[in-house]
């Protein structure tokens, strides 16, 4: 992919037309951003994706997240549920109480450290299922989020990992993020990008990393709070 190079604006001389180019503009966002009467909370269950892990508190992917929805006119409070190490049977356990706390919506991050340590990924789809149920059992709305499995395991474990959350937000009609890490595997070719986007443990994005994935998660994340009906 070839690199981005930043869109610099264009010079007008003439302060009116800056004047008329300025109400344009906020006219439009005004049109175009929706603004929600009232608040809507969501809980971010995850691993150290979620947790913001090696980052300060303020640059972690739910900060940034939260801060990117309320630009966009929603007033929004995500909870950080995200464990650093965290499998799915993890999230398992401590969905209850997790849920305890009054949500409108869920994401689900999990899956990573399964993949990393080789889970049969039949457990996982388990573990997953039971914590999808156990939100849908509140009636609560759904984002599940993936992680696309390397072929470290050989093909058939890559495939059958792989097709986990798809198949999943079929069968339990969820929302579906496809890959947590899209957005820095879109950005793979630019020169530099693994340090400018990957933390050195070549695991974890960096705060720039943050801000792309962020960027292309957000609609996703629009479309669940509009599920919530607040």
């Amino acid at each position: 992919m070839a690199r981005l190079s930043p869109v610099l604006p264009r010079r007008y001389g003439a302060a009116p037309l800056l004047r008329n180019l300025a109400t344009g503009l906020c006219a439009a966002f005004v049109a175009t951003v929706p603004v929600r009467a009232d608040p809507v909370t969501i809980t971010a269950l995850g691993d150290s994706l979620t947790q913001g892990y090696g980052l300060p508190a303020e640059q972690g992917f739910v900060p940034q997240l939260q801060d990117w929805l309320r630009a966009r006119g929603h007033d929004v409070t995500l909870i950080n549920a995200g464990v650093s190490g965290d499998t799915s049977a993890g999230g398992l356990s401590r969905i209850d109480w997790t849920l305890a706390t009054e949500t409108d919506a869920l994401m689900i991050e999990l899956g990573a450290n399964d993949m990393l340590r080789g889970t049969d990924p039949g457990l996982t789809r388990a573990n997953l299922i039971g914590i999808i149920e156990a939100a849908q059992a509140q009636q609560l709305p759904i984002l599940l989020i993936g992680i696309a499995a390397p072929g470290n395991y050989g093909p058939d474990y890559q495939q059958q990992f792989n097709a986990i959350f798809p198949s999943l937000a079929q069968d339990y009609d969820t929302l579906h993020y496809t890959n947590f890490l899209t957005a820095i595997a879109d950005h793979a070719e630019e020169p530099g990008a693994l340090q400018r986007y990957v933390q050195p443990d070549g695991l974890h994005p960096t705060a720039e990393g943050v801000a792309l994935i962020v960027t292309d998660i957000g609609p996703s994340v629009e479309a669940l709070i509009a599920l919530t009906g607040n």
